[in-house]
């Protein structure tokens, strides 16, 4: 038997696939012959499970691989959440609100579980199967950079004493004095490692489209042309997007460099390494997405107030 709601979807349906040109009954046909949806298909849980490929037998290289994956696809939802933000033709406080509420969640989840990488894996096992995967490092996180690019002016991407001159600078000169750059030389020469050098070659067309894509309306500027009222009421999830991933994030990378490379700067630069010790705390390169919303005395203490 036919109900009035069921003729009603019919109706609806077929509505909708004649504005197509498209005839209802096929894909009626197409759906008696159909298999039912499963949670694995859905997923690609084979595919997902298959997408780990150790480069040595050492068993604790299947967590590093994993942690990674999975924080890649935590900066894909917070791609897509910025996205919402800044391309949205007209910005609501509910959607300012909800978006900065995902990614918060999202840094979260990824702060926390980071005891994953800290202590979930054997010191020995990780300095054996580390050196199997050179030059290939978390620092070549593309995705993660975009997310920087996204939320603030590129200048603030740049360290404190060399912003003033770049002001009126294309994106191009910015991008080419971002911070991280100067994260992946050596200690020794100041040359470009290898690192690095792949890093930019792959991305650095890409982030400077997205600099232009983003230079009128990355989260900064957003929350800047919210309403005064709204502006203070978005404010605390504003500095909790800050802190998780301009203080809390590289704390974590930090502990977790700390427990598994820590080695004098003086046998780094011995085998051409970078120094992450100046590079990774906060406090050094004081990057702020947001310098408005934060007090003199707080910018003046950044890194020291990762978990107020």
């Amino acid at each position: 038997m036919v109900t009035t709601e069921i003729a009603d979807k019919i109706k609806r349906l077929e509505e909708k696939y004649a504005a197509m040109g498209q005839d209802l009954s096929s894909y009626l046909d197409g759906l008696l012959y159909a298999d039912y949806l499963t949670y694995w298909d859905y997923i690609q849980l084979d595919v997902l499970l298959n997408l780990q490929h150790p480069r040595t037998p050492i068993p604790d290289e299947n967590i590093f691989i994993i942690y990674h994956q999975i924080t890649e696809l935590y900066f894909k939802l917070t791609l897509q959440a910025i996205e919402q933000v800044c391309q949205a033709p007209e910005l609501t406080a509910d959607l300012f609100k909800t978006q900065l509420k995902r990614i918060n969640n999202y840094f979260r989840n990824l702060i926390n579980s980071f005891e994953i990488m800290v202590d979930g894996m054997d010191k020995q096992q990780f300095l054996q199967f580390r050196m199997a995967l050179l030059p290939a490092s978390g620092f070549q996180s593309g995705q993660f950079r975009k997310i920087e690019i996204c939320s603030t002016g590129l200048v603030n991407l740049v360290y404190e004493p060399q912003r003033e001159e770049l002001k009126g600078k294309g994106l191009s000169e910015v991008l080419d004095r971002i911070y991280w750059r100067s994260g992946a030389t050596e200690l020794a020469t100041g040359k470009k490692t290898l690192t690095l050098r792949q890093f930019e070659e792959k991305y650095m067309r890409d982030f400077l489209f997205l600099a232009e894509r983003y230079q009128e309306n990355n989260m900064q500027l957003r929350y800047k042309q919210l309403p005064p009222e709204v502006q203070e009421e978005v404010m605390p999830l504003l500095k909790e997007y800050d802190l998780n991933i301009n203080v809390r994030w590289p704390l974590m990378h930090y502990k977790s460099a700390v427990r598994y490379l820590n080695r004098k700067p003086e046998d780094i630069a011995a085998t051409g390494g970078t120094n992450w010790q100046q590079y990774l705390p906060p406090r050094h390169k004081r990057i702020v997405f947001f310098p408005e919303i934060w007090t003199a005395e707080e910018l003046d203490n950044w890194g020291k107030l990762a978990f107020e």
